[in-house]
């Protein structure tokens, strides 16, 4: 099947199909909000990528690609489908890169981009219920399902003796569903959670929260919140209290600003991330670094492939419409075909356009897997002098 849609591309293509353009992506972010933190990296990791296909001149016969950011919030569907729908309708974007979190992605992709057929590709929206939401084959996510992160928090804590703990999460579908798969999968190991216990965001005293999850005991606290929100707030009054000194952190949890809020204060504390020791990711470190950000930012190695994967797809199929290239993200994700990876993007675009195959590794180890997700590589981190590093990988 591939080899034939690589034959109908280069057909397509000789016959002068293809023809420079403005090919424009949208880049929809909670800019604002509770990850606000982490996403100008992400941001600048999809530019990247745009700017790197731009300058090569080897998208469609000569194409250019221009960003246009919306701002997700994260939090708000309403607010987030309102910015996709000025994307889509105003601006005339051909695809999405986003969006983050994973409610405001779900209604997005129900309420703007089924409608008018528009690929998107998430950089970081994990809830399992993505895997089989309705998508007519148009939602991707470079980063990995919840049902793969919770198999991994499993794995960590039991590696490190831990049988018992009590489980917060943030009162959305991201927390509920990392809640669930994780829950599933420690007491399938032979764990124990003591309590699992919804927060909300935005508010100013979680001492109640943390009342009720010490009461319930457990060797460590997993907050599966917001580093910007109230993770944060939950690991606050928990420290503060002396209820616990031992956090896992999750996903949404791990960035700089993680640092700053308590310091040495987390010191022992660990978690993980997506994240790989691949050749890619070095070199997405480097490339980030001179294009002034820093690419070691959680989901800003996944939001440069996403927007890699939308061009390198246009190209594959000859077209930057949707309806066209859609079929071909899954192709150029994966193998056969030679490896492209960060700072190679004008190499892929002209072995495709020659009617090549590649197999696009870029700075995740992308691997796209079921329903055109990541198959998922994790960075476990730990909490020593006040920040965190890197110390393992999954």
């Amino acid at each position: 099947m591939k080899n034939l849609l690589m034959a109908t591309t280069a057909i397509t293509m000789m016959s002068g199909a293809a023809f420079a353009e403005e090919v424009k992506i949208g880049v929809i972010l909670g800019f604002t909000g509770p990850l606000e933190s982490i996403t100008p990296a992400m941001g600048a990791g999809a530019e990247l990528a745009m700017a790197e296909v731009s300058a090569s001149g080897a998208l469609l016969d000569g194409s250019t690609v221009t960003s246009i950011r919306g701002d997700s919030t994260c939090i708000d569907a309403g607010a987030a489908t309102t910015a996709a729908e000025r994307l889509v309708t105003a601006d005339k974007v051909n695809a999405i890169m986003g969006a983050d979190c994973s409610g405001v992605t779900g209604a997005i992709l129900a309420n703007v981009a089924l409608a008018n057929g528009i690929v998107m590709i998430s950089p970081s929206a994990t809830s399992p219920g993505l895997s089989t939401a309705e998508d007519n084959g148009l939602f991707f996510r470079t980063a990995p399902s919840d049902a793969r992160q919770g198999v991994i928090i499993t794995n960590i804590l039991q590696d490190r003796g831990v049988n018992e703990v009590a489980l917060t999460y943030t009162n959305n579908d991201y927390g509920k569903g990392l809640a669930d798969a994780f829950q599933a999968s420690f007491e399938a190991a032979g764990g124990t959670v003591t309590i699992s216990a919804a927060h909300e965001d935005g508010k100013a005293d979680y001492s109640a929260e943390v009342g009720a999850l010490a009461s319930a005991g457990g060797e460590v606290l997993v907050v599966a919140g917001y580093v910007d929100q109230g993770g944060s707030g939950v690991i606050r009054a928990a420290l503060d209290t002396g209820a616990f000194d031992t956090f896992y952190v999750p996903d949404g949890m791990v960035g700089k600003k993680l640092n700053e809020n308590f310091g040495a204060e987390l010191n022992g504390s660990y978690g993980a991330y997506p994240g790989t020791d691949n050749a890619g990711s070095g070199m997405f470190v480097e490339l980030a670094a001179a294009a002034g950000f820093d690419g070691t930012g959680a989901f800003a190695p996944e939001s440069y492939d996403a927007a890699a994967l939308i061009m390198l797809a246009m190209q594959a199929a000859g077209s930057s419409a949707s309806a066209d290239f859609k079929d071909h993200v899954m192709d150029v994700a994966n193998a056969p075909g030679e490896q492209i990876m960060p700072g190679e993007l004008a190499k892929g675009l002209a072995i495709l356009a020659a009617g090549g195959e590649i197999d696009y590794v870029g700075a995740s180890a992308v691997e796209l897997i079921g329903a055109g997700e990541s198959a998922g590589n994790y960075q476990e981190i730990e909490f020593a002098d006040g920040v965190y590093s890197t110390i393992g990988y999954r």
